[in-house]
């Protein structure tokens, strides 16, 4: 008879804009895959760089994959999967920066984390239309277990007013 670990429903947001960012973006889902069960993903996103300047855009892409992870386990695999594809550590203080890959835990189920390392939801989620965009594809109806707004209500008051669009 073999035990039944409970599954956690995670919500990913890739994001890149340098190098192959769609490649990379497959190769990071396929890694993803190999934590848990991938069970869908938005479309690629195109916008700006927010926060920084850049010259790439940036490509997002939310997937959801259901895990037996913990948040922890979750993070330190996410970040192993950032480095094997080439993200290093920021080059200067705090600010944003260009980069090839970056994964974002923005929710696991309702579960809310407040660590030093690890903040779930993601702190600044409501306040960006590239993350607000994607996932309202197929999540719109997900509710904010701190908010308690629908993704569709806090994309419909985001004071981030930045062009997103779906990419080639």
């Amino acid at each position: 008879m073999s035990s039944i670990r409970p599954q956690n429903k995670y919500l990913l947001l890739l994001g890149g804009n340098l190098g192959d960012v769609a490649l990379t973006f497959d190769k990071a889902r396929r890694r993803l895959a190999s934590l848990g069960t991938a069970v869908r993903c938005s479309r690629l996103y195109a916008s700006r760089p927010w926060g920084f300047e850049a010259e790439n855009d940036f490509r997002n892409q939310v997937v959801e994959l259901h895990s037996d992870l913990t948040p922890q386990q979750m993070l330190r695999a996410t970040q192993r999967i950032e480095r094997s594809l080439g993200r290093t550590a920021k080059t200067g203080g705090q600010g944003y920066e260009s980069r090839p890959i970056d994964i974002d835990i923005l929710f696991c189920g309702d579960e809310v984390v407040d660590e030093p390392a690890l903040v779930i939801p993601h702190p600044q989620l409501h306040l960006r239309r590239f993350t607000l965009v994607p996932l309202c594809e197929h999540w719109a109806g997900l509710r904010h277990p701190l908010l308690h707004q629908t993704m569709r209500s806090l994309l419909d008051v985001c004071p981030d007013h930045s062009e997103v669009t779906v990419a080639d």
